[in-house]
C-alpha cells in the first residue's frame, strides 16, 4: 500500500471528516458487507474510470487499473482512519496505481495520450486580449470575457456539452483531472489536493488554466454560432 505524499497529508488534515452516510458504508465494508461495497462502487466507479482513462489513453487499461484500485482499497480498508473523505483516499490509490501502470505500459500507450505536459508554460489567455503600455490600464482587458448565452433547446445544449467535452479531452492530464473533480464531481480543493498529491497553489494554477482553456473553446463556439 503506497504512503501518501507530504502534500497529500497536509491537504487531508484540512479536509472535512466523513459524512454520516459515507461513514456507515465504510463501517459496513469493514464488516464484510457486500452491499456496502457495491454501493461505493456505484458511487465512485464511473469517475474513477474517467480519471484513469485520461491518464492511460485506453478504456481497457483504465478499467483494469480501477479494478486493481478497488481490490487494493478493500484489502486496506482497515488502514483508512476516516479523518478525510473516503473518495479522496480512494482516488489517491487510483492515481498511484495509474502511475505504476503507465510506467509498465510506456511502450504501448500512444504518445498522444500523454498530453502536452501539465506545466506547458503557455498563457492561460491569449496575450493580445490585454492592454499593453497604457499609462493607466496596462494589463487590463481589451475585450473582457462575456457571459455565454443560455441554450434554449436540447440540440443547443448537446452541442455546448460536446464542445466542453472536446475541450476537456484536449487538456493535459492533471489540468483535466483537477477541473473534472472540482467542476463536474463537485469536490473541494482540499479533497483534490489529497487525491492528486498537489499543493493548494498548484491545484489553483491547474484549475485556472483548465477553466481558461475550456472557456476559450466555448467563446470560439459561440462566436461561430453568432456569425
Amino acid at each position: 500500500m503506497e504512503s501518501p505524499s507530504p502534500g497529500a497529508a497536509s491537504a487531508a488534515s484540512a479536509a472535512p471528516v466523513l459524512d454520516e452516510d459515507e461513514g456507515r458504508l465504510v463501517a459496513a465494508l469493514r464488516a464484510g458487507d457486500e452491499a456496502a461495497f457495491e454501493a461505493l462502487v456505484t458511487r465512485h466507479h464511473a469517475a474513477m474510470v474517467r480519471v484513469a482513462r485520461g491518464r492511460l489513453g485506453s478504456e481497457a487499461l483504465a478499467e483494469d487499473v480501477v479494478q486493481e484500485t478497488w481490490l487494493a482499497a478493500y484489502q486496506a480498508i482497515d488502514q483508512f482512519q476516516g479523518r478525510s473523505p473516503f473518495r479522496g483516499w480512494l482516488f489517491g490509490i487510483l492515481i498511484n496505481r495509474t502511475r505504476s501502470r503507465l510506467q509498465r505500459e510506456a511502450r504501448t500507450v500512444p504518445f498522444s495520450a500523454l498530453g502536452r505536459g501539465d506545466e506547458d508554460g503557455g498563457p492561460s489567455v491569449e496575450p493580445d486580449r490585454f492592454r499593453e503600455g497604457h499609462p493607466r490600464w496596462s494589463g487590463g482587458w481589451i475585450t473582457p470575457p462575456q457571459a455565454f448565452p443560455v441554450a434554449e433547446d436540447r440540440l443547443e445544449r448537446a452541442q455546448t456539452l460536446a464542445v466542453i467535452q472536446a475541450a476537456l479531452d484536449e487538456l493535459p492530464p492533471s489540468q483535466r483531472e483537477v477541473m473534472f473533480l472540482r467542476d463536474v464531481e463537485g469536490w473541494s480543493s482540499q479533497e483534490v489536493c489529497q487525491a492528486l498529491a498537489l499543493s493548494e497553489a498548484n491545484q489553483r494554477v491547474l484549475l485556472h488554466r483548465a477553466r481558461s482553456r475550456v472557456r476559450a473553446a466555448l467563446e470560439r463556439h459561440f462566436q461561430r454560432e453568432g456569425a
